[in-house]
């Protein structure tokens, strides 16, 4: 039963920190001079908690500079932070004036750090049946997690929370909450230097806390422990771990802190929250709580809120700062937005293009698969506030090769820009229907992506961010509330205007975004990579790939059998008949019925059978071992088998996947419907799925890699002297590497063992991998994992160098660029 009291604790370093870096680029600054971006990022995020959550009791707790009792039980906790970015430290004292006049409270307390705090209050309310949502993105807060106590976890792309209950963290940590303590204390933490045991890693430590219940169960039992390198961790490191367990402990007592209940929230002051966001050039804010109806904001939360604010971290101080109008939403008399239904608007269209160096464009479609999807119409802009709307295919419509004739010259011609938003799905639209848009390209949303890769990309969202301006929403056409279900039945004057529309912001945005690449340096990689890639990909997705559909069919049936013959093997074992696919039946047979041991469940009390449970069980046990085959037998007929037939378009006889470049951050590409940078290799079942894509008669299919590339990549952006010779002598790499590291006088003295050492130092350290972590994939001392990492640098002493300058640009900056300026 929810309780009416919703009690929201923020941790307000973790979110100052998280706003300034995801403004650090926007570079916002008020009259004064001061960096507003923190401060603009922390509003938004108390205003997204308020206007969605209505929360009946508020505090932003924070930590103070003086030492708490961590401290004195060891003067290395946090020895290890980096100091304080100066535009942050200027940014707090501004933030917690603007927290007064949102009418909520700031806590702190010498001594205590604010997770203490937080503990304190959470557990206070918890007692009175309040429902407590810690704000904070740190995951030792999952410790506190309860019926009544939950985290908010704010999304890595900037908009909204992941609430974490009990599954949650589970699904975070394979333990349940009360075990995380122990998990934290075993795993260590490097941000505030806690060390943890050497040996025990981030997946074996739930494995151990689940068997022994507790850390300090586990060393009491180490001489039981198999593993030579935890046993030693744990007797030797013993008196230390459980130091660590006590500072990573929340404490849930700190004396005189004020009472829950003092922190009601009431309502904003609104003529300070006014007066502060017109000092610090908050337009949009300022906007927003100056209206009449916005007594305070629990009124507008009431009425549902106002979407024109925008993003979580963004809104119109970015237009502002880059001097471009705004105008809210659209306005008849603002815009001259036209529909071509005759020859006269044709030819009026097409006067208008042969005049302009620049064409914005965009296309309705009956859907957003454009191997089946249907042309309804085309949108143009050239200047800002004008469109042009061209149905096609529909009653009223001119006749589609009349348009694309007029449309044909100007979008194929190759000095002529074109910009569109999601261009590779224009692209192809327009392809399957004779236009091959060809010459330069802008990309409004792969744009967005570049500037900031963690934004939401759709289009209202980023012209909300960047031009303050709310365009109309689809729903409003084909919503569920609509009569029409496509936007082939939408009648054309309600499709005009929102199509014009598109392709006018889409305009205005590349005139916002385009000064912001140059800004960020981002417009090689834009003009180089990202933009000509998208027509690469929209070529490769409308080719498609052949899958040999009776195969599949006959593995699916030899499958079936496996299956089956596993079943049966699980029954045996069990000496019972169950539905293995039931982890409610399965969590009785393992744990009551074979009374195999477990300290895991769920948080409804079933016993857990995930992956994880299992594969700890497994090695000795027959019944999970044979379980975890079952699954991944039916997990391949399930997602490959039974489902690539069903992906084979009618029309083509071919798969399509999408290909996307603008998910990942480091601009790596991933593929999805169906995801076919995922099929399996690993096991001799899995790989027999890769016999099912076959090339078209008369083709062959062709497998290239690259030869250790990421060593030549790094060898060449360092510079490094030796290896760079190595690789022009065209030597075994990784045996020249055993040579120097071994200190051999010639690669032929080095033997087998040597090279696959040096095989793992030279894919190990480019991603930085440490003496412990060498060691434990190498099976040697730490010492000597640290000597060979110790005699690498020396003989690769570029490589060492652009490692440190790489970490350092990192803390100075923020971020790091790659050499295309990503």
């Amino acid at each position: 039963m929810k309780s009416k009291f919703k009690v929201y604790l923020i941790d307000a370093m973790a979110l100052a920190y998280r706003a300034h870096f995801a403004m650090i680029r926007s570079n916002l600054r008020n009259t004064e001079g001061i960096a507003t971006g923190p401060i603009f990022g922390f509003a938004n995020t108390v205003v997204k908690l308020i206007e969605n959550d209505k929360p009946t009791h508020l505090a932003v707790v924070w930590d103070t500079h003086a030492p708490t009792f961590r401290h004195e039980m060891d003067p290395n906790y946090k020895a290890n932070r980096p100091p304080q970015p100066e535009e942050l430290t200027i940014a707090i004292p501004i933030i917690k004036e603007m927290i007064k006049a949102f009418g909520i409270q700031n806590i702190e307390s010498d001594g205590f750090e604010a997770d203490d705090i937080i503990g304190t209050l959470a557990k206070q309310a918890e007692v009175s049946d309040a429902d407590v949502f810690l704000v904070t993105p740190d995951k030792d807060f999952m410790q506190l997690v309860d019926d009544h106590i939950k985290m908010l976890k704010p999304l890595n792309n900037g908009d909204g929370f992941d609430i974490i209950d009990r599954d949650g963290v589970v699904n975070y940590f394979g333990v349940q909450p009360e075990m995380v303590i122990d998990v934290l204390a075993l795993i260590g933490d490097t941000s505030d230097n806690v060390p943890g045991v050497p040996g025990v890693g981030k997946k074996g430590a739930p494995e151990l806390i689940l068997k022994y219940g507790s850390l300090e169960n586990l060393i009491q039992l180490a001489s039981e422990i198999t593993s030579k390198r935890v046993k030693e961790g744990l007797t030797l490191g013993a008196k230390q771990a459980m130091i660590s367990k006590t500072l990573v402990t929340i404490k849930t007592d700190v004396p005189d802190i004020v009472n829950w209940r003092s922190l009601e929230w009431k309502g904003l002051d609104k003529p300070s929250l006014s007066s502060f966001f017109k000092r610090m050039g908050f337009r949009s804010l300022l906007i927003k709580f100056s209206e009449p109806s916005s007594q305070t904001l629990a009124v507008v939360a009431k009425s549902g809120g106002d979407s024109s604010q925008g993003s979580l971290f963004g809104g119109s101080e970015i237009a502002d700062s880059l001097g471009v109008s705004t105008d809210g939403s659209y306005d008849a008399s603002k815009v001259d937005y036209r529909t071509v239904v005759g020859e006269a608007s044709l030819t009026a269209l097409n006067q208008a293009l042969s005049v302009s160096s620049t064409i914005s464009f965009d296309t309705e479609t009956t859907g957003v698969d454009t191997i089946s999807a249907d042309l309804v119409g085309v949108s143009i802009s050239t200047t800002e506030s004008t469109g042009w709307y061209i149905p096609v295919g529909v009653k009223g419509a001119l006749p589609w090769n009349a348009v694309k004739n007029v449309l044909k010259p100007f979008l194929e011609d190759p000095q002529i820009l074109k910009i569109a938003h999601n261009h590779k799905f224009d692209y192809q639209m327009l392809l399957r229907n004779g236009i091959n848009v060809a010459g330069p390209i802008f990309d409004t949303m792969l744009a967005g992506y570049l500037i900031d890769a963690g934004q939401p990309l759709k289009m209202d969202y980023l012209s909300e961010k960047y031009l303050d301006y709310r365009p109309i929403s689809i729903d409003t056409l084909i919503g569920k509330n609509s009569p029409w279900k496509s936007m082939s039945q939408v009648p054309i004057d309600n499709v005009s205007v929102y199509a014009a529309e598109d392709a006018d912001i889409t305009l205005r945005l590349f005139n916002v975004m385009n000064p912001l690449l140059e800004k960020d340096d981002l417009n090689e990689v834009a003009q180089s990579i990202e933009f000509p890639l998208s027509v690469v990909l929209a070529d490769m997705e409308l080719e498609g790939v052949k899958i040999d559909v009776p195969m599949l069919d006959a593995y699916g049936k030899e499958l079936t059998e496996d299956i089956l013959v596993i079943e049966k093997k699980i029954f045996d074992a069990a000496g019972v008949q169950f539905n293995v696919n039931s982890p409610s039946q399965l969590g009785d047979i393992l744990f009551k019925k074979l009374g195999i041991p477990t300290g895991k469940k769920t948080s409804t009390g079933k016993f857990s059978t995930n992956e994880e449970v299992l594969s700890a069980l497994a090695a000795e046990h027959e019944v999970p071992r044979l379980v975890l085959e079952y699954r991944g037998l039916t997990k391949l007929k399930s997602t490959y088998v039974d489902t690539l037939p069903q992906l084979v378009n009618a029309r083509t006889g071919r798969v399509h996947t999408s290909y996307n470049q603008s998910v990942a951050a480091t601009g790596r590409l991933s593929s999805s419907n169906p995801n076919l940078q995922n099929i399996p290799i690993r096991t001799e079942k899995g790989r027999e799925i890769r016999r099912a894509f076959i090339p078209e008669d008369g083709y062959k299919l062709m497998s290239a890699d690259y030869s250790q590339i990421e060593l030549r990549i790094i060898a060449s952006i360092a510079a490094d002297e030796a290896m760079l010779a190595a690789f022009d002598r065209g030597e075994d790499i990784h045996a020249r590497t055993a040579a120097e590291v071994f200190g051999l006088d010639d690669i032929s003295q080095v033997t087998s063992d040597q090279r696959r050492k040096a095989k793992e130092v030279n894919f190990g350290i480019p991603y930085g991998v440490s003496a412990f972590g060498l060691a434990q994939r190498l099976g040697i001392s730490n010492s000597e994992g640290r000597q060979m990492i110790d005699a690498y640098f020396e003989r690769f002493p570029g490589i060492k160098e652009y490692i440190s300058k790489t970490v350092a640009f990192a803390k100075d900056n923020g971020y790091v660029k790659t050499l295309t300026g990503r």
